[in-house]
C-alpha cells in the first residue's frame, strides 16, 4: 500500500501538522518572490513560469508530498493576485480572516457531505442553526440555503419565484445594473427575455419600474433590486421599489450579495431599510465578509418555499429514515455533495460577534470615504461619484478611454497593482473596491502616486 496518510481520524492531525509548516513556509517564501500584489510579466509569462515549475502534471512517479506541496504552493503563491496586498482592489475578492481559513481547514480535513444526515450530522444541525440566525437579521420569520454565492443565489431566486408562481410564466424585470448573473439565470431556467430598465444615474428608479410595470401585460413578475451595485457599489431606493412592487403584485428579489453585511454594521444598516419586505434576498461573505470562497446565501421570507427543492433519493432520504426523526437534507440545496461552507461562517460569527464584523464593514466604508475626498480635492484627479459602500470610481483628468485601458494594463502586467474598470456617464473609469480592512491612507496615497505616474507618461 503507497504511503497515503489521511487527514481525519486518530492519527489525522498528526499526520496534517508537519505538513501544514510546509504549506505555511511555502507561502510565506512565494509571497516574498512575487513581491507585490500579483506576478509580474501578464498571462503568457506566468503561464510558462506555470508550465516550466510543473513539468508533466500527472508523471509516472510522485515526488511525495513535501516536495510536492513546497513546489506547488509556492508557485501558487507567487503567481497569486493576493487580496491582501492593499494595492489588489480591482474585485468583489476579500481577503479571508485567519479564523475562517482555520476553520475551512477542519471542515476540509473531516470533509462532511451536506446531502444526509448520516454525512454530516454536527454540521447539517450547525447549518440549520447559523442559516436561522442570518436570515433573521432580514426578516424575523425567514430561512437561509448555502450556496457558493451570488450567482447560485440569484439563480435560486428565480427558481423559487417560477415555482411559487406556476404554472403562469415568469417575466425577470430588473435594472440595468443589475448583475449578470440574473440574466443567465433567466436564460438557464428557460424563461422570457428578461426587461431591463434603464438606470441612468446607476440605481433602479421606482418611477421608471413603475412605468414599465404598467405596460406590461397582465403577467406574473419577479422585480430584481441590487443593493450594492458591482460597478459603484450603489444601493436601489428598495423602500419605494417595494412599494411599486406591492402596487403592481409583483414579487421583489434584492441582490445583496455586495451590501447585505451592512446588516452587521449598526451605523450603516438604515442603508438596507426595506430588505425586510424582499420575498428573497442574495447574500454573500465571500464579499463584505472575508470568507474564503464560498460562502453565499439565499434568505426566503417563506419557509414553505423551499418545499419546490424536494427530491427524493431512497439512499439519501429515504421514507422511513425520514419518519423516524432522520433530517432530509436534500430540500436545502439544488446541489448534492457540497461542503459545509456554514462551518467558517459559524466560525467566524462566534468569533468577532455581529459588532465586531460590522466594525470591520464600517473600517473599509470609512476608509473608501476618505479615499474618496482625497481624489476629489486632487487636481489631477476626477471622482465619479461619493461612495455608498466600498467602492471608489475615478480617473486621471485630460486622458482618453483607450489611454486609460492600457494604463490599467500596464499596472497588472508590471506586477504593481489591480485596479479595476468600469464605464459609468459614458465613461472608462478605475475602480478600487476597499475590502481589505488592512488598508490605510498611506496605502491609496501610494496608489495615486502610481497612477499619477504612469498618466505622467
Amino acid at each position: 500500500m503507497p504511503d497515503a496518510p489521511l487527514a481525519s481520524g486518530p492519527a489525522g492531525p498528526a499526520h496534517l501538522r508537519p505538513l501544514l509548516d510546509t504549506v505555511l513556509t511555502a507561502l510565506t517564501e512565494g509571497a516574498a518572490a512575487r513581491q507585490g500584489p500579483l506576478p509580474a510579466g501578464g498571462p503568457t509569462t506566468v503561464t510558462e513560469h506555470v508550465r516550466r515549475t510543473v513539468g508533466h502534471p500527472l508523471p509516472e512517479h510522485g515526488t511525495g508530498d513535501e516536495e510536492a506541496l513546497t513546489t506547488l504552493v509556492q508557485l501558487l503563491a507567487h503567481g497569486a493576485a493576493d487580496p491582501a496586498d492593499p494595492l489588489c482592489a480591482a474585485h468583489l475578492h476579500c481577503p479571508s480572516l485567519a479564523v475562517a481559513t482555520a476553520a475551512d481547514l477542519a471542515a476540509s480535513a473531516l470533509n462532511p457531505s451536506m446531502d444526509s444526515w448520516d454525512q454530516a450530522p454536527a454540521a447539517s444541525a450547525l447549518e440549520t442553526l447559523v442559516t436561522d440566525a442570518l436570515a433573521a437579521l432580514v426578516h424575523p420569520s425567514a430561512t437561509a440555503l448555502v450556496t457558493t454565492g451570488g450567482t447560485e443565489a440569484n439563480q435560486l431566486a428565480l427558481l423559487l419565484a417560477r415555482e411559487t408562481r406556476a404554472p403562469a410564466i415568469l417575466q425577470l424585470v430588473t435594472g440595468a445594473n443589475a448583475h449578470h448573473s440574473l440574466q443567465r439565470a433567466a436564460w438557464l431556467l428557460g424563461l422570457p427575455e428578461p426587461i431591463t430598465v434603464p438606470t441612468p444615474t446607476d440605481v433602479l428608479d421606482p418611477t421608471a419600474l413603475n412605468d414599465t410595470l404598467t405596460q406590461l401585460p397582465k403577467a406574473t413578475v419577479l422585480v430584481a433590486a441590487t443593493a450594492g451595485t458591482t460597478d459603484a457599489g450603489h444601493i436601489d431606493p428598495l423602500p419605494e421599489l417595494a412599494d411599486v412592487c406591492d402596487h403592481h403584485g409583483a414579487r421583489l428579489h434584492i441582490d445583496a450579495a455586495y451590501g447585505g453585511t451592512l446588516l452587521f454594521s449598526d451605523r450603516r444598516r438604515r442603508l438596507l431599510d426595506g430588505l425586510d419586505r424582499a420575498h428573497t434576498v442574495a447574500l454573500d461573505l465571500h464579499k463584505l465578509g472575508w470568507q474564503p470562497v464560498a460562502a453565499g446565501l439565499l434568505t426566503v421570507r417563506d419557509r414553505g418555499e423551499t418545499r419546490a427543492l424536494a427530491h427524493q433519493a431512497d439512499y439519501l432520504n429515504a421514507d422511513d429514515d425520514i419518519h423516524a426523526g432522520l433530517p432530509d437534507l436534500l430540500d436545502r440545496s439544488l446541489r448534492t455533495t457540497r461542503r459545509p461552507d456554514i462551518f467558517k461562517i459559524a466560525t467566524t460569527l462566534r468569533a468577532l460577534g455581529r459588532t465586531g464584523i460590522g466594525a470591520l464593514v464600517d473600517q473599509v466604508c470609512d476608509l473608501a470615504s476618505g479615499f474618496a475626498h482625497t481624489i476629489d480635492s486632487h487636481p489631477r484627479f476626477e471622482l465619479y461619484a461619493r461612495p455608498t459602500l466600498s467602492t471608489v470610481l475615478f480617473r486621471p483628468h485630460h486622458i482618453e478611454d483607450a489611454a486609460l485601458g492600457r494604463l490599467r494594463r500596464t499596472l497588472l502586467t508590471d506586477g504593481h497593482a489591480v485596479l479595476g474598470r468600469a464605464h459609468a456617464d459614458g465613461r472608462l473609469w478605475l475602480k478600487v473596491t476597499l475590502l481589505n480592512p488592512h488598508t490605510r491612507p498611506a496605502d491609496l496615497a501610494g496608489l495615486l502616486k502610481l497612477v499619477e505616474g504612469h498618466t505622467s507618461r
